[in-house]
């Protein structure tokens, strides 16, 4: 599938990914924001099923990876080159 991004009704205040540790595409996601330095949480939404739920919610999508930014857009599926963009975009806005 491809990846695709949209925008989150639901705020947060950290980046936020929902994900799975079975989950391939989550792993490599989160292996791209550890290996960034950001500040994310990630919450199993194999473990919590309200999570999957509120994932779904955001994304109107059942899969996974699902990342909300602090600027309420939402990532899919990301590349690591889309992932990088974003994050590098984010951090240049923090440093103006």
């Amino acid at each position: 599938m491809a990846s695709s991004t949209g925008t989150s009704a639901e705020h947060f205040d950290v980046i936020t990914m929902f994900g799975a540790d079975w989950c391939a595409d989550c792993r490599r996601a989160q292996a791209v924001l550890e290996a960034s330095g950001v500040v994310y949480t990630k919450i199993d939404v194999a473990a919590d099923k309200a999570a999957a739920a509120r994932a779904e919610s955001i994304s109107g999508q059942k899969h996974i990876p699902v990342i909300v930014f602090p600027d309420d857009v939402f990532y899919v599926e990301p590349t690591n080159t889309e992932l990088g963009l974003k994050l590098a975009a984010l951090q240049a806005e923090r440093s103006h």
